[in-house]
């Protein structure tokens, strides 16, 4: 990946270059300032969210989530031990809440849960990475405060299209997931 972004990055400053070498380089310096305001912002958001889970873990709130969702991760997460049920219920728990990325150290720690050796994904590893690529989200928090620090003029808009475009593609997930499972786990049974 570290090669197609190279390739990318050189060929965008070729044709900077190219087109209009008088402003390539403040246009890139100008870039740059944003992306730094931009992550400065980013940061001091993911802070404030880690911060909340931290305090979700210290009071054990984990363990009511936990509790809440059990019906459910038993359901789609099979042969899981309890440690690795928490830390799903916790990434869970912080997309349904809009954190984004915040959520991944407990994603990290629920993968290591599954991971059993060898080099291929399991079919629990592979639901994990469903829900959090298409999870669902009641308040994407993350996407209003970004929207706050842009000037929207409603940032909170956007809540109602979230949900609905996040449980279809959870539902769509969990379902392609399982058939690819069943047809991929399968075959490697047969081999």
């Amino acid at each position: 990946m570290n090669i197609v972004w190279t390739i990318t990055l050189i060929a965008s400053l070729i044709v900077m270059l190219v087109i209009d070498p008088a402003n390539a380089f403040s246009e890139m310096l100008n870039g740059s300032e944003q992306a730094i305001n931009l992550s400065i912002k980013l940061w001091a958001v993911y802070a404030l969210w880690l911060g909340i889970l931290q305090i979700i873990e210290d009071t054990k709130l984990d363990e009511v989530f936990k509790k809440l969702l059990n019906p459910i991760i038993s359901i789609l997460f099979k042969d899981v031990d309890e440690y690795t049920k928490n830390q799903i219920a916790i990434n869970i728990t912080s997309n349904l809440l809009g954190m984004g990325n915040a959520c991944t150290p407990s994603g990290i720690n629920a993968i290591g849960g599954m991971y059993k050796g060898g080099n291929s994904i399991t079919g629990n590893m592979s639901m994990l990475i469903v829900f959090n690529t298409a999870n669902i989200q009641l308040i994407p928090t993350t996407i209003i405060g970004i929207r706050i620090l842009h000037g929207s003029a409603n940032s909170s808009s956007i809540i109602f299209p979230t949900i609905l475009t996040s449980i279809a593609s959870v539902t769509l997930g969990i379902f392609l997931s399982k058939i690819c499972a069943k047809i991929f786990l399968k075959e490697k049974k047969h081999e």
